[in-house]
């Protein structure tokens, strides 16, 4: 090798071993339409921390695993997930909305306006006790696909919901609006993003919220503890909804679930610098933790007997807000103005799995 030769082919060395790094973290993520028991999904991969987490478009744009070292930590409640898509009950990180849990009466007020709901369109079921659960978009295959992404920073999957465009659902709450959601996979931890945005000549209520199943793998109920950042408790009826009075809530840092259930809703989040709020669930050196955005800023804990899962939903106003506010019971409910966006999200964080 001659010597003027030498700094040109040191140069292409140094550019490549200062390339390798980043090679190297762009192969960690990854994300990929792909198909499970013949349903579509989409996977989202975060090698270094051992994480895949799939979500099916199709039946509510639900993420239904979230497996870490192969375990899952999202109660599926099915045998897989082509059994969920022909049965959908809520499992998984399910989205609920217009609203989220009990609506009563039959409808709700917005804007000084009662509207009832038509549940011969088939978009909405009405109990006779008037209290309808859960929204519309649940399991909805409406959703489409904005965008399916991996680089060196995170995996990630966008999908949108334009509300406006189904005359079923419009019907049921005329509101004109779009969803967006983006799972995001990245340094161990999956965040849920979510938009809302009103294209109503009208402000329109927002009463969303996720309904997310977790369980921390082979370890049993009894032997778990959570932790419930919150001020206030909400008091329910007999109905399980809210009445719009609160209460101190006292019960200590370290919850011990054994023998113990929760459906209840709390607010006053006990929140960081960044306003972010941490629920978590651990046993036997492993931990699940959800952490909330400041714009979620009510959480209903369920934990039912006889079930080795718990269930940390982030909301945007308590269960029936809507009517509450209209009573006059409840002035913290959001609603978002003619043309705005809300954008808030969650994230789940797992360690020792």
């Amino acid at each position: 090798m001659k010597f003027h030769d030498r700094p040109s082919r040191l140069t292409t060395l140094a550019v490549t071993l200062c390339a390798l790094p980043l090679m190297a973290s762009a192969q960690n993520y990854k994300a990929l339409k792909t198909t499970d028991h013949g349903v579509d999904i989409v996977r989202l991969t975060d090698a270094a921390h051992g994480i895949e987490v799939s979500i099916a478009p199709g039946i509510g744009n639900r993420a239904y695993e979230m497996k870490v070292h192969g375990k899952n930590i999202l109660h599926l409640g099915a045998p897989d997930v082509a059994q969920l898509k022909e049965r959908p009950g809520l499992s998984g990180i399910p989205f609920l909305a217009p609203w989220a849990n009990r609506m009563t009466d039959g409808g709700f007020w917005a804007n000084g306006k009662k509207y009832t709901f038509n549940s011969g369109l088939g978009s909405v079921r009405v109990p006779p006790n008037g209290i309808a659960m859960h929204g519309m978009v649940s399991a909805s295959p409406l959703w489409e696909m904005t965008e399916v992404k991996a680089d060196g920073k995170s995996a990630r999957v966008t999908s949108r919901l334009e509300f406006w465009k189904h005359p079923e659902l419009m019907a049921n709450w005329p509101f004109a609006h779009e969803y967006q959601m983006t799972y995001s996979l990245a340094d161990g931890a999956l965040e849920v993003i979510t938009t809302v945005i009103n294209h109503s000549v009208e402000a329109m209520p927002l009463a969303l919220g996720y309904h997310p199943y977790y369980t921390l793998p082979d370890v049993p109920r009894d032997q778990a503890f959570a932790h419930i950042p919150a001020k206030t408790a909400v008091v329910l009826d007999d109905r399980t909804v809210a009445t719009g009075e609160m209460k101190p809530f006292d019960l200590p840092d370290s919850i011990p679930l054994k023998d113990r259930t929760f459906d209840h809703g709390f607010t006053d989040l006990i929140r960081d610098k960044d306003g972010r709020a941490t629920f978590s669930v651990e046993g036997e050196g492993k931990k699940i933790e959800v952490v909330y955005g400041p714009k979620w800023i009510v959480a209903v804990v369920w934990e039912p007997k006889g079930q080795n899962f718990i269930c940390f939903e982030p909301m945007a106003g308590i269960t029936n807000g809507v009517n509450l506010a209209h009573d006059g019971k409840y002035p913290q409910q959001q609603t978002l103005a003619p043309g705005a966006t809300w954008r808030e999200s969650f994230w789940v964080r797992p360690s020792g799995i």
